[in-house]
């Protein structure tokens, strides 16, 4: 598992760690892992003697940073250049350090005529806000026309580590090394997808670390863990059956992608409410199918409600029955305008909301840029708000609980094809079904964003791809997470 910390967190670590280490110890530990990151990048260029380097620093440790791996990149017979945004502050040791390998300091970038191997990028460090700097954003785009492959130091330099955001002007690297600990930033876009490859430098900082991160991110065995696997002895309901509220007249699709996510998604068995009952069993004949109340559908261990489901007073009704049903309930599209804030604050059972960002700000009384622009924000407020664990979808999909205390989860998967009509149902029906198997709100929510993200770089290869499609190729994720 990955796991990220804030930035009070990180600092705090590495005080406790350096008072206990010679001094520079931590910094040459961290240029160290640079240095080794950036001669495979030179490497894989075709050299790295001879190699022409570019290092923009700062006036803070990221700089300094950046100042030590120059010099072990020089010492190995690259040219390396230094140009400081503030000279009268750059880090003295790793200045001389630079100086005694062979490295200079330049005034500006218009070196080797712009035939440039690497950028390193050493501007600022974590506690960086508000975007670059006019001059340093000057800096970065002369050197990003070169063409040059650039690496940051620890995170590019402009975006926010604790959050995410980015506030103006920002780097966008082709590699990031960071050092200790990853930090949410790293995880969570729009900055995230500034970060190029992320490699992680161990300095020692983990016996300094809470047990307890701010941030998760799954891998393969933290899923496969989760899986509700049958055993010899299950039937259908000891599998999990998940009750399917969704499509109307106008979308009937919904119906079937939402039954199709739960039925692939590992069910014993779906009861579908609603009006689409003849598209369903056309497409999955073993659903089980009722006209309605949701609450006189038969049992269910979980329920689903929302995907097409429209609006109008029989929608209403069947979000308001699904809501008193004391067994765990998803709430998606159409049925996220039908909520009612009490109701779902008051229920005992767990809610699961999975808003995409505009349904999140309509929620939260935002806008969709403001959501977009501060994903870990808006889902931590809508989580304390609604008591519930929120799903928001994204380019990087985060899942939050509803206690403050608990990590929220971002999601490592997905492909920028999920951005298709009907997706959000398949993983509706997908994390439905694994609440009706039984994991809690939090594990079932991002196992399902994992699983659906797994699913679809199966179905698109690369290219283009249907809901239908990434239903499909849920079993295929399964057979990846267990292999």
């Amino acid at each position: 598992m990955r796991t990220a910390y804030s930035v009070e967190t990180v600092r705090a670590a590495e005080r406790a760690l350096m008072d206990r280490l010679p001094e520079s110890t931590l910094m040459r530990r961290a240029a160290a892992g640079l240095a080794a990151v950036c001669t495979d990048v030179l490497r894989r260029r075709g050299r790295v003697y001879g190699a022409r380097v570019v290092l923009l620093v700062g006036s803070g440790d990221n700089g300094g940073d950046a100042l030590y791996a120059g010099a072990l990149l020089a010492r190995r017979g690259a040219g390396v250049r230094a140009v400081l945004t503030a000279p009268d502050r750059a880090h003295p040791g790793g200045l001389a350090a630079l100086r005694a390998a062979g490295g200079r300091t330049a005034a500006g970038t218009d070196l080797w005529g712009g035939h440039l191997d690497l950028v390193v990028d050493g501007i600022t460090g974590i506690g960086g806000r508000g975007g670059l700097r006019p001059e340093a954003a000057a800096l970065v785009r002369e050197l990003a026309a070169t063409g040059a492959p650039l690496v940051a130091v620890d995170l590019p330099s402009g975006v926010e580590a604790g959050t995410g955001e980015v506030r103006g002007e920002a780097v966008r690297a082709d590699v990031t090394v960071t050092f200790g600990t990853y930090k949410p930033g790293l995880l969570v876009d729009p900055a995230a997808e500034r970060t190029g490859a992320l490699h992680l430098v161990d300095i020692g900082l983990g016996p300094e670390l809470p047990a307890v991160p701010e941030l998760e991110a799954l891998q393969y065995a933290d899923v496969a863990a989760l899986l509700p696997v049958p055993a010899a002895e299950s039937d259908k309901y000891r599998r999990g059956v998940v009750g399917i509220v969704a499509g109307s007249a106008r979308y009937p699709g919904a119906a079937v992608l939402a039954v199709s996510g739960a039925l692939r998604g590992g069910a014993g068995a779906v009861r579908y409410v609603g009006p689409g009952a003849d598209a369903v069993i056309a497409r999955h004949p073993e659903t089980l199918v009722h006209a309605g109340p949701p609450s006189r559908a038969g049992r269910v261990q979980a329920w689903v409600v929302g995907p097409g489901l429209g609006d109008g007073t029989d929608a209403e009704g069947a979000v308001r029955d699904v809501l008193a049903a004391e067994v765990p309930v998803l709430v998606d599209a159409d049925g996220l305008r039908l909520l009612d804030t009490g109701a779902v604050r008051a229920r005992t059972a767990p809610t699961v909301l999975t808003p995409h960002a505009g349904e999140a700000a309509a929620l939260l009384g935002a806008t969709r840029d403001e959501v977009e622009a501060g994903r870990l924000t808006a889902v931590r407020e809508l989580a304390a708000r609604y008591r519930a664990t929120v799903l928001l979808k994204g380019s990087t999909t985060l899942v939050a609980a509803p206690d403050p205390d608990v990590p929220v989860r971002v999601n490592p998967t997905g492909t920028s094809w999920l951005a298709t009509a009907g997706s959000g149902d398949v993983l509706s029906g997908l994390t439905g079904s694994l609440l009706a198997a039984g994991l809690d709100p939090r594990d079932a929510a991002s196992t399902g964003a994992h699983l659906h993200g797994l699913a679809a770089r199966h179905a698109s290869d690369g290219g283009p791809v249907a809901a239908q499609d990434v239903a499909d190729a849920i079993p295929a994720a399964w057979r990846d997470v267990r292999a």
